[in-house]
């Protein structure tokens, strides 16, 4: 070990006997200043406006420490710069020995090659840990300047960034053997890196190719790591890549000594290779990977809440999960074989994985098209051409063999595609039950936590909510996409919010020719335009009086229609509409408050429990009536939206919205409240449950248009809909809110802390690198 330290130490002493590793210093120094001193000086000088002009100014709304350090800002650019650095530091590491006449005493000398090899590369090892150092420096800088820094994530990007500096080494000491002109090997090293770094998108179609070239690929390799989670894996790939060119630097020395077959010297790193091979493919195996999380807010890991459901899998049965890809239909390349372990394995399903790897995945390729459902797109653009044709040409583009592709009638014997739309889609199965779950056109794509841990419980055979939508009554429909209907959160398939897609069954139920099943979970009544007939106000009041849970919504002018069934509840709709003046809205737009009450329907909104005076939060209800309490039916009332105190006023006669605002006319029987209920929460127990209804006096809110423009809106209509299903579904797997949200440092702290790091720094670096230069020459 002396011997190695000697070499170590005198390769380490060389480098700073050259302008080459102060000019790396100097310049690695000030791309660092730059990237670090450039976003804290602007979020300082933020935060300081803020808390000057802005009295509610509460803290950043994201967190800094990502936001600075790991949202492509300081590590990512980093990285991807480095590859300039490395090749150049260590292009001279063995062809310097050649071209300054020292190789022949030196691999002649006792000492072994070995010991030369890793000497040299603990020289170099040595040197990067300054330029960790230097990071070092930002991410102490960091950490004292945000209040409560996450300092996980950075400590687990600081290992990802010294592993993957340690591995460009290993490699550039390789390429400087092979070759002495220093420059040709700083070349080679570029190559060899940018192979290592793209391998991993070559021959991704070939099942056995596919986990060698992925295994060898440097792309990526640190992505976990800059967000907190180490694996084993990555750590693993590192280490064993380093090893590799190691040894393949020491058999490149020893087979320049030895005269033997070419045969064998090959065979020294094929060996070499197959078993690095090897042991790579064997440790990232999804039941031998470990992780470890870093961030503060487990922020890349499933909730707990998923990671029990995962434990509820027996282990004597398999969870098979079946990818369907449709060479014609949505989502073809992510569910191609070159998206397999970037996008499929190790981008959405590893999460869950880690938690249970024994998952068996299989995959089916088909083509096949319905030309109801998109209005015969395909053959419009495919014009003359049947299906058949259709998918050749688009395999031919792709270039695939359309053989690996079943044919519509092959499939169609398997299963039923048409529901799914013949779009991308998983098909999960355990114990004889199964589940889709869909991809969605997002930016997300993939299915998100809340969506697998619904389609979890379906095939572990959980108890799923049935909501129940009235029809027969011109009521708002489930199926349609119009911008007054209701399929966006009911039955949409393609939306991953619905609630077919976060753990509920939406059925409708025509009370004129059915009965209201008594498995139901809720019924609903959405705006009905009709009189309801005497059958199925018959079946309203039997299903209200056995505890049955409803929710009830309607429209001003249409009152008439539910008040006599909303009398078997104590309240009704009260005659004509609010109004609220505005400057930028006609008056029938109101945006009442949500109340203390809307934090009991769901966790998702327990923060408005603890509402404060002033806090405030709005949902939109375009068109909208108050909700009057008329007698004791046994409920206990509370009212969860509220029209603002004094803003809003009752008007009974009609009114026209795009002409002047409206006068208040209290002989007309206008009414001036201080403030209007307008959705109203009743509960009693009964029949040994809590029976829970919900009464809105509009039902706009709840529409695909106004949902798509109101996220709170959204937010607050599946909190209704968990509490009325007393909170089974959906799964909400919210994730704590950052704590590191302001900045212990004001602008002007910020400005001269930039001029130090960018200017003082770098100036005093070179300095001491020029009279030690100077005084070196001098003697």
């Amino acid at each position: 070990m002396k011997v190695i330290f000697g070499i170590a130490k005198n390769e380490f002493r060389y480098l700073f006997y050259s302008p080459i590793a102060w000019f790396v210093l100097i310049v690695f120094l000030v791309q660092c200043a730059l990237l670090f001193s450039g976003p804290v000086y602007y979020l300082a000088n933020v935060q300081e406006l803020s808390e000057k002009n802005m009295q509610s100014f509460a803290g950043f709304s994201l967190s800094l420490t990502n936001n600075i350090f790991l949202t492509k800002q300081f590590f990512q650019n980093i990285i991807s710069n480095l590859y300039f650095f490395i090749p150049i530091l260590t292009m001279g590491l063995i062809s310097r020995e050649v071209n300054n006449s020292t190789a022949a005493l030196l691999f002649s000398s006792p000492v072994s090659l070995r010991k030369v090899v890793i000497g040299k590369y603990i020289g170099i090892m040595m040197y990067n840990l300054l330029l960790l150092l230097i990071v070092g420096i930002f991410i102490t800088a960091g950490i004292v300047e945000i209040e409560k820094a996450d300092y996980g994530p950075l400590l687990s990007a600081a290992l990802g960034l010294y592993l993957l500096i340690c591995t460009y080494s290993a490699i550039g000491m390789f390429m400087s053997c092979l070759s002495s002109y220093q420059i040709v090997s700083a070349l080679s090293t570029f190559v060899a890196i940018f192979i290592l770094g793209h391998i991993g998108s070559l021959w991704q179609r070939y099942d056995f190719v596919r986990d060698l070239t992925y295994f060898l690929s440097l792309q990526n390799r640190t992505g976990k790591m800059l967000t907190g989670l180490i694996v084993t894996k990555d750590v693993i790939y590192f280490v064993l890549v380093t090893l590799m060119f190691m040894a393949f630097t020491f058999i490149r020395l020893r087979n320049s000594r030895e005269s033997i077959s070419p045969f064998i010297k090959t065979g020294r790193y094929l060996a070499v290779f197959l078993v690095v091979l090897f042991l790579g493919y064997a440790s990232s195996r999804p039941a031998l990977t470990g992780y470890w999380d870093t961030s503060a807010g487990q922020l890349n890991t499933i909730h707990p809440k998923t990671q029990a459901i995962l434990r509820e899998f027996s282990k004597d049965s398999t969870l098979e999960v079946t990818l369907f890809t449709n060479l014609v239909g949505r989502g073809l390349g992510a569910g191609m074989p070159e998206s397999r372990n970037t996008r499929y394995l190790g981008g959405f399903w590893e999460k869950y994985l880690r938690f249970k790897p024994d998952i068996r995945f299989k995959y089916e390729f088909y083509y096949d098209n319905d030309p109801a459902q998109d209005d015969s797109l395909l053959y419009r653009q495919f014009q003359g051409k049947q299906l058949k044709e259709i998918a050749t040409e688009t395999a031919e583009l792709i270039d695939a063999d359309l053989s690996m592709f079943r044919s519509p009638d092959e499939m169609r014997r398997m299963i039923n595609l048409k529901p799914e739309a013949y779009r991308l889609v998983m098909q999960l199965k355990y114990q004889g039950r199964t589940a889709f779950v869909r991809t969605f056109d997002d930016e997300q794509f993939w299915p998100d936590e809340r969506n697998m841990a619904a389609v979890f419980k379906r095939v572990l055979g959980a108890e799923i909510p049935q909501i129940g939508f009235v029809t027969g009554g011109l009521e708002r429909s489930t199926s349609k996409t119009g911008e007054r209907e209701y399929a966006l959160h009911t039955a949409h398939k393609g939306f991953r919010a619905s609630m077919q897609n976060t753990g509920f069954d939406v059925d409708t139920i025509n009370l004129s020719t059915q009965d209201i099943p008594n498995d139901l979970t809720a019924l609903v009544l959405a705006d009905p335009k009709v009189d309801l007939s005497p059958v199925a106000m018959e079946k309203l009041k039997n299903y209200i009086a056995s505890g049955g849970n409803l929710m009830v919504s309607s429209e001003p002018g249409k009152q008439y229609v539910v008040n006599p069934l909303l009398l078997h509840l104590g309240v009704q709709l009260m005659n004509g509409q609010i109004l609220e003046p505005s400057f930028d809205e006609t008056p029938d737009k109101v945006f009442p408050y949500l109340t203390r009450g809307t934090g009991g329907l769901s966790e998702n909104m327990a923060r408005f429990k603890n509402l404060r005076p002033g806090d405030t939060s709005t949902i939109s209800m375009p068109g909208v009536t108050g909700i009057a309490w008329t007698s004791d039916k046994g409920f206990r009332s509370d009212s969860l939206v509220a029209t603002k105190i004094g803003r809003t006023w009752l008007k009974v006669a009609p009114i026209v919205i795009d002409s002047t605002m409206p006068p208040f006319s209290p002989q007309e029987g206008d009414i001036k409240g201080p403030s209007f209920t307008t959705i109203k929460q009743l509960t009693r127990n009964i029949n040994g449950k809590e029976q829970r209804v919900l009464i809105a006096g509009d039902a706009d809110y709840a529409s695909n248009m106004r949902l798509g423009l109101s996220p709170t809106n959204f937010r607050w209509l599946v909190s209704a809909y968990s509490w009325l299903a007393y909170n089974q579904f959906p799964i909400f797997t919210a994730r704590p809110d950052p704590e590191d949200i302001f900045m212990n440092i004001g602008e002007r702290t910020a400005h001269y802390q930039k001029i130090i790091f960018v200017w003082v720094l770098p100036a005093l670096i070179f300095i001491s690198g020029a009279i030690l230069l100077i005084r070196r020459k001098r003697k």
